[in-house]
């Protein structure tokens, strides 16, 4: 009411059980009898379920990532994935040839498209008749790097490019970070990093959990992008001044390779340590748990860090981590699983079984751990997801490779995640 001094009581019960018990129950109680919480709603939010937000004042005394990242977006939107994605570069190749050689009609019946509100034939034909595009390699899924073709126009080829975001990780030699800002299902456990440009989806298809990236440099040059190495930090100078004083620290914008900071020389810090410490923190299980409920509803706050000691112990641990996921760090190579059946190689029906992955009746990867099969990114459980979205078709070598990386990959995530919380009070 418009004159109503302050907000209105809320009251919350939950009910668990059968239909038949809630029934029984709402039959049997009343508005009075039901034993109600009354809820504090608190601005900005004002939920209508419990929240624990005690630690509020000590969460908020971080950084949000999306105020320290100057320029980021959301995933790419293609409107039509099975077309404009693929695994292998020669088969986007042959589509891309198409477009420019057959006609509209013949398009839609050879691919069997639609149009729809956000994509038509006329203008995907259109815009790679007249604009200049590229392949792109782009990380589809955790793990699962595709190729895409794409210019800089929005409503041609690709529905939705974000190329003033993707121009930046286009070229390669930067790093992103993906996040959501808020959960609708899961708890938080969505991070990942990138090298490449990447899909909406990246890391998660649950309702409100888009990817968004968060490019570590920006490129400079407006004429030649895919060889330029005029780059800027995509960081707040406001911020990263607050974690250098902090930190005890002097901020640098490229890291000098000849002398480890981690080792012996710990007077500045760059770009990609910074990124290391975040990749960190966020992948702290007690992290995670202590501020679950702020997690859901915005971008991630990371502490700032409390010493110089603090911080590049959770550096090291975070390089390990991000060389990881981008499976160049050599350990991925160190495989613990054996692909020992010959055969097919077709993905026909995937199944665990006694720490065996099986693709088809007969072959198997062996020896894979539990928390690898069962861990999750995002919101999918990769060493299941990869394997899934390959049903029908034939493994190659280098397949057979990637997927075993993929499960040291996970398994190392599990143990570097505990010796992250093995850090005290970062």
């Amino acid at each position: 009411m418009k004159n109503q001094p302050k907000p209105a009581q809320v009251f919350h019960f939950d009910l668990y059980g059968k239909r038949g018990e809630k029934y029984d129950f709402l039959t049997n109680e009343s508005l009075d009898s039901i034993p109600w919480t009354e809820l504090d709603c608190p601005e900005p939010y004002h939920f209508f379920v419990p929240k624990d937000f005690t630690r509020q004042s000590e969460y908020s005394g971080g950084f949000l990532i999306n105020q320290l990242f100057i320029n980021s977006n959301s995933g790419i939107q293609t409107k039509n994935d099975e077309l404009t994605i693929h695994l292998r570069k020669e088969n986007l190749k042959l589509v891309v040839r198409d477009f420019q050689e057959l006609s509209e009609s013949e398009l839609a019946n050879k691919y069997r498209l639609k149009d729809t509100s956000g994509w038509t034939v006329k203008k995907a034909k259109e815009d790679i008749l007249r604009n200049e595009g590229c392949h792109y390699p782009i990380l589809y899924r955790p793990f699962d790097v595709r190729y895409i073709y794409m210019t800089e126009k929005s409503g041609g080829f690709v529905g939705r490019p974000r190329f003033d975001t993707m121009k930046h990780m286009a070229k390669g030699d930067n790093f992103g970070l993906i996040t959501v800002r808020q959960q609708s299902t899961f708890d938080f456990q969505h991070i990942i990093v990138a090298n490449t440009i990447i899909e909406s989806g990246a890391i998660s298809l649950q309702t409100q959990e888009w990817g968004y990236i968060f490019p570590l440099y920006l490129n400079n040059s407006t004429t030649d992008l895919l060889t330029t190495k005029c780059r800027n930090p995509n960081l707040s100078q406001q911020i990263v001044s607050q974690i250098a004083e902090k930190s005890g620290l002097k901020f640098t914008s490229e890291k000098d390779d000849s002398v480890s900071s981690t080792s012996g020389n710990p007077g500045t810090f760059a770009p990609i340590d910074l990124l290391d410490y975040i990749y960190a923190v966020l992948h702290s299980p007690t992290y995670r748990e202590k501020y679950k409920e702020f997690l859901k509803i915005d971008f991630p706050r990371v502490p700032y860090p409390k010493d110089a000691a603090t911080f590049w112990q959770l550096v090291a641990l975070g390089s390990e981590l991000r060389q990881i996921h981008l499976l160049e760090s050599p350990v991925v190579k160190n495989y613990i699983t054996q692909y020992p059946v010959g055969g097919s190689n077709m993905v026909e029906k995937v199944r665990f079984e006694n720490s065996n992955v099986f693709i088809n009746d007969t072959q198997y990867f062996a020896n894979v751990p539990q928390a690898a099969w069962g861990f999750y990114i995002g919101g999918y459980q990769p060493a299941q997801k990869w394997l899934k979205d390959r049903k029908d078709r034939e493994l190659q070598f280098e397949d057979i490779q990637h997927y075993q990386k993929i499960i040291v990959a996970l398994s190392e995530t599990d143990r570097l995640m505990k010796e992250i919380d093995k850090i005290p009070d970062f």
